[in-house]
């Protein structure tokens, strides 16, 4: 049998290692301390004076034993309370009671009971928790019982309830402190983590500051330069492609106006008009590649909205392919619409032009939405699938990927999927052909 690791049940997070780390020798001091003090010096006092009361019982005993009977107990009552505090009195004919009743902090009864056994002869029976600040002694005499009240404080060491009073709310003060500390230390690297992940979903955080240790301003610092470096590369990527759409796209159009301006229909000006549109729509799967989802601010969109309306419009063309939306979950998140609809868009239309039949789901599901769009078409290999998301990527003949296409539809839907914080992932449907899964973490 083997005993899981220490570390499983550590904290994971920072916030509870701190804090343990902190917390744990503290409260081990405390531990050391309180142990030391009752053995070393709460016991030992208590015993001390457990036996002097004890000396002090046996002496009333023996004053009592020298002319026994209720005469006796009222004659050595006011020597007893005045030179040892203790209160006697005679029950004639009654007898020592057969419950125990036992103190909180049974070590008390148990020192007491040792000093009371060691210097008496007769049957005895006290009581540490009727009476707040006495105690109460019975002893079975020939006449009765002979009862003896004791103030408490002369029994046992009552500063060890104050000091551990003390060690409990000097160790929540720490633990507070602690608290207080820690989590003001761990909030920074929170607030750091979650504009990273805001950043990775693409939505800014333009309020987010430095703060914190030198280190996690340092870290925090380095983060916001990165961010700075890569929108600004985003920026030219999309300046850049902007401009070569602009100057391809004016002679596209010139081309495309002459060839309909001529009236004479051959091979070779048809072949022309279809070289023109495939350019034109390489052009446009290039920009969709290039811009991803720069230009677009998030906003709160039905996905399961966005699925109807692509699959009806692909519907409308002539595929057959359906939707089943899960109607008792709020798929509601914000997102960039148009670029998620393209990137639906891309995964329907890829199942589209190699299956017969295609269907679209989307559900909540562990905190997360999916979007799942399966085909009862060949599929792709399992050596292969990773191999579909690269950019201008030629699968083998059963799934070309280049069929109406330069192989940038996967390439595109899955950067927009990591754009929103997501992925998307293949695997074989039940349908028969292949499943993409778009999730979208909420």
């Amino acid at each position: 049998m083997r005993w899981p690791r220490l570390r499983t049940f550590m904290p994971k997070s920072l916030f509870g290692r701190s804090l343990l780390i902190i917390v744990l020798p503290v409260a081990m001091m405390q531990i050391a301390v309180t142990y030391t003090f009752f053995d070393a010096h709460w016991t030992t006092v208590t015993s001390r004076l457990a036996d002097g009361v004890a000396g002090d019982v046996a002496v009333v005993m023996d004053l009592y034993e020298q002319a026994p009977g209720p005469n006796r107990a009222e004659q050595l009552h006011p020597f007893t309370s005045r030179t040892m505090q203790i209160a006697m009195t005679l029950e004639p004919g009654e007898v020592l009671p057969s419950t125990v009743r036992s103190s909180f902090f049974r070590v008390l009864d148990r020192t007491l009971r040792r000093a009371l056994a060691s210097k008496l002869n007769h049957e005895f029976w006290f009581d540490t928790t009727r009476y707040p600040a006495y105690v109460e002694i019975r002893i079975q005499v020939d006449a009765g019982v002979l009862r003896l009240i004791v103030p408490r404080d002369r029994v046992f060491a009552t500063t060890g309830h104050i000091f551990l009073f003390w060690i409990v709310v000097a160790t929540l003060l720490l633990t507070a402190v602690s608290l207080i500390y820690i989590r003001n230390q761990a909030r920074p690297i929170e607030r750091l983590a979650d504009a990273a992940e805001r950043f990775g979903r693409g939505q800014d955080a333009p309020h987010f500051k430095p703060t914190g240790a030198r280190e996690v301003r340092q870290a925090a610092q380095a983060f916001i330069d990165m961010r700075r470096r890569i929108k600004r590369q985003i920026d030219q990527r999309t300046t850049l492609l902007a401009s070569v759409s602009h100057d391809l796209r004016t002679p596209l159009t010139r081309l495309k106006l002459q060839l309909a301006m001529m009236s004479r229909e051959d091979e070779d000006i048809n072949a022309m008009r279809a070289d023109v549109e495939a350019m034109e729509m390489v052009l446009g799967e290039y920009l969709d590649f290039a811009r991803g989802v720069a230009s677009e601010e998030p906003e709160p969109a039905d996905i399961g909205e966005l699925v109807s309306e692509i699959v009806e419009q692909t519907a409308r063309g002539g595929a057959n392919v359906t939707a089943q939306i899960q109607s008792d979950a709020d798929l509601v998140l914000s997102v960039r619409a148009s670029a998620l609809s393209r990137c639906m868009q891309n995964l329907i239309s890829n199942a589209v032009a190699h299956a017969d039949k295609v269907a679209v789901s989307a559900r909540r599901e562990n905190g997360a939405i999916f979007v799942d769009v399966e085909d009862d078409g060949p599929g792709i290999a399992e050596d292969q699938r990773e191999e579909a998301f690269r950019p201008f990527a030629r699968l083998d003949e059963a799934r070309n990927a280049n069929k109406g296409g330069v192989g940038l539809g996967l390439a595109i839907a899955r950067d927009v999927a990591r754009g929103h914080g997501g992925d998307i992932t293949l695997s074989e449907s039940e349908m028969g052909g292949l499943r993409a899964r778009l999730r979208l973490p909420t």
